[in-house]
């Protein structure tokens, strides 16, 4: 296979791969639903666009430093508009829409809707980016775990149309598409790269102008700002990704996505646990209902229309991880 070529070739979705792939998936999401309570601790001191861009802008030193250490080659010239997709969606777009939407008054269990929604949104960005192609049955298990989640979360937040939501809707669709093109360019190269290379690539904008907004917003770095701004920089940021890339480029983007129906149930729980929000009887039965949706769709098949041999994806993956 050329090497120009292994940027976007798809690997399979089932079979060897697939397992760890879910669980790869699923331990992305455990590290990302503590992402909405981190947010509203950080709101604690800090400005919400300091937060959005500057979570960004911690993170990118620890990935200049992993790359560094492993002498990482940059990623190719054909690979530049995909990386422009994952900076778009995951470092900018959703970082900081969500935290205006929190900073506007949206509650975190109200704010749930957004994940609630992302599996049906990742899943749409997969078939039209990745030629991935659900069954009916996947489409019909999905749809109804994310009208679960949605509905739970509407019921909880008592949410109508607001600012804050279109606000939270925007931020749905840049983080699916980031999402979509992070899982596409984990086939071609290791997922902590991807993450790593979005986040040095976009440092020249996110460091100067985090170091702007604090030298202009007066930020009060009590416990609970440190505490949640730490862990959006170190987790939500950077870490998280290693898995749920790398989750995604081997279950494949729309089945993988899946896993996230259960995301707005663990943020729930963690809202309860950290931000003392009451948890009820509805909570479990959601959390009930919302794990029968992801099993249900990881019973499935997911069919892809370009495949290609473990082979040819090794081989794709050996070329990118080349250090000299």
């Amino acid at each position: 296979m050329r090497t120009k070529d292994s940027a976007t070739a798809p690997t399979p979705i089932a079979g060897a791969h697939s397992g760890p792939g879910l669980w790869l998936a699923s331990l992305g999401v455990l590290i990302f639903s503590f992402t909405l309570p981190a947010t509203v601790l950080a709101l604690d001191g800090l400005d919400p666009y300091a937060i959005g861009v500057g979570r960004a802008a911690a993170a990118s030193v620890l990935a200049a430093v992993a790359l560094l250490s492993v002498r990482a080659r940059p990623p190719r010239r054909d690979q530049w508009p995909g990386f422009a997709v994952v900076i778009a969606g995951v470092i900018f777009g959703f970082p900081v829409l969500t935290t205006l939407a929190l900073d506007l008054g949206a509650s975190s269990a109200h704010s749930a809707v957004v994940v609630g929604l992302l599996p049906a949104a990742t899943a749409v960005l997969g078939v039209l980016r990745a030629g991935e192609r659900p069954s009916r049955a996947f489409w019909l298990a999905g749809a109804a775990g994310a009208a679960c989640v949605t509905g739970f979360a509407l019921i909880r937040g008592a949410g109508h149309v607001t600012g804050a939501d279109l606000l939270l809707f925007a931020a749905l669709l840049a983080v699916a598409a980031g999402y979509a093109e992070g899982g596409l360019l984990s086939r071609a190269m290791p997922a902590w790269r991807v993450i790593s290379w979005a986040l040095v690539l976009a440092a020249p904008l996110t460091v100067p102008v985090t170091a702007w907004l604090l030298a202009t917003t007066d930020p009060d770095w009590t416990g609970r700002a440190v505490l949640g701004f730490g862990y959006l920089a170190a987790f939500s940021a950077y870490l998280g990704f290693f898995a749920w890339y790398e989750g995604l480029a081997r279950a494949g983007i729309a089945r993988g996505g899946q896993v996230q129906l259960a995301q707005p149930v663990m943020t729930l729980l963690w809202s309860g646990l950290v931000l003392a929000e009451r948890i009820d009887a509805t909570t479990a039965l959601a959390a009930v209902a919302v794990l029968v949706c992801v099993a249900l769709t990881q019973r499935t098949r997911v069919r892809h229309t370009r495949p290609l041999s473990p082979e040819t994806g090794a081989r794709a993956r050996r070329e990118n991880a080349t250090t000299k």
